[in-house]
């Protein structure tokens, strides 16, 4: 038992200092022998659970998506109205974001790279179901832009990104206001108009 903690241990650190180096000097300028330096393991450890650094990106990034998306998602119920279940899972990304901002930013960076595989992609995308179902649901009743999934992600959930980034740096700071004028934002953004 003892020698299986040690292995996961070993697993979270590599994936821990991915996150950490990925963040801190992009992709291309985090070499497999600094992941496991700051993971404090051998590199050929690192060959024990990911096939090369490809992978270990991949994985790392699915894994992260699947913390978040679980976050954003944990109290959401798919019979809420569509305006209380988006602001639910508006709230919880945003606050996923500002909490776990080190996740947050690997998951943005991410999202801005040909690093992440098509496969890896796609398997990240289905963590996001419950948000896809309600803006189904919303287009069908009326309430929702008749936009695709992609379009009402880029207006309502991206700019929490940025803010998230802006906050890091020091350059503004979110506060209940703000966070709640952001809200109002992506909901107009993809609300149908009356």
């Amino acid at each position: 038992m003892a020698k299986l903690q040690k292995s996961i241990d070993k697993r979270n650190a590599l994936v821990k200092a991915t996150i950490e180096l990925v963040n801190n000097n992009g992709f291309h300028a985090t070499p497999m022998s600094k992941i496991a330096k700051m993971a404090n393991v051998s590199p050929a450890t690192i060959y024990l659970y990911f096939e090369n650094k490809q992978d270990l990106v991949n994985k790392t990034y699915v894994e992260v998506k699947a913390d978040y998306t679980k976050y954003a998602f944990e109290t959401y119920k798919e019979d809420m109205p569509i305006e209380a279940g988006f602001k639910l899972i508006w709230n919880r990304i945003a606050d996923f974001k500002l909490k776990e901002s080190e996740n947050a930013m690997f998951l943005a960076q991410c999202d801005n790279t040909p690093m992440i595989d098509e496969i890896s992609r796609q398997e990240g995308i289905k963590h996001l179901q419950p948000l896809l179902d309600l803006w189904e649901r919303g287009r069908q009743e009326g309430i929702i832009k008749p936009l695709s999934d992609y379009l009402l992600y880029a207006y309502a959930i991206n700019p929490l990104s940025f803010l998230m980034i802006t906050q890091k740096r020091g350059v503004f700071q979110l506060d209940k206001a703000h966070l709640e004028e952001a809200y109002q934002s992506a909901w107009s953004s993809i609300k149908v108009c009356q």
